[in-house]
């Protein structure tokens, strides 16, 4: 897979030696001379290069990318990366980084995001997953599609804890994409049971999530609050 990246800072270099440890081909884009450090990511490909501009993108051959990641640390540069990919190269999976939280409204499909990366918010979500069990935490949100990636943390006291994945009646529109137990990851097949303090990660429309968060965090019967 070739991947843009636009942003050669600390961000768009460290996404880009994940890429690379992963067999991906990555492009590294930035104007800034001081940003052009090869010695750092030597595998990837560098340009001196403004991707604000037609020239610059044309110079990358966006049109060869699977995907353009948006990472620099200016929220109008990333939307003007992710429009022009999407609609001047076609380029298929476009993801941006959202610097300022206020600025996440703008982060969607008009402007040629498919999925929106908000550094703060999946730090605080991040903190609160950490601590919170029963509680639906939304990590990322995917702007096709009009969908959420969503974590809860199954509590000791939810009916659904000893039931197969098969058994559970979802609510519609939202996908149990894996089980995180421990140290492991677990397909969610229709055998596998689920357990306490397994936390699921699932891709959920927006409107679904109070009703999934509601039936995960159902208590069984003759359980009573304490207090």
């Amino acid at each position: 897979m070739r991947v843009a990246i636009a942003g050669a800072g600390a961000v768009g270099r460290s996404i880009a030696g994940e890429l690379l440890e992963n067999g991906h081909e990555v492009l590294l884009i930035d104007k800034a001379p001081t940003a052009i450090a090869v010695e750092r990511v030597p595998l990837a490909e560098w340009l001196l290069a403004d991707a604000c501009e037609i020239s610059a993108l044309d110079e990358a051959a966006l049109q060869r990318c699977n995907v353009v990641i948006a990472a620099t640390g200016d929220d109008k540069v990333n939307l003007v990366v992710s429009l022009l990919s999407k609609t001047e190269y076609g380029v298929p999976r476009v993801v941006a980084r959202v610097n300022n939280p206020k600025n996440e409204w703008l982060f969607n499909e008009a402007w040629g995001v498919d999925v929106a990366v908000s550094t703060p918010r999946l730090m605080s979500a991040l903190v609160e997953e950490a601590v919170s069990v029963g509680d639906l935490v939304r990590l990322l949100r995917f702007s096709q599609g009009d969908a959420n990636l969503v974590e809860l943390t199954l509590p000791p006291e939810a009916a659904l804890a000893g039931t197969h994945v098969g058994d559970v009646d979802w609510p519609q529109d939202t996908t149990l994409v894996t089980i995180i137990r421990g140290t492991r990851v677990l397909t969610p097949g229709p055998e596998v049971l689920l357990e306490a303090g397994d936390e699921l990660l699932f891709v959920a429309a927006p409107a679904r999530e109070e009703q999934l968060e509601e039936l995960l965090s159902v208590r069984r019967e003759g359980v009573e609050d304490e207090g």
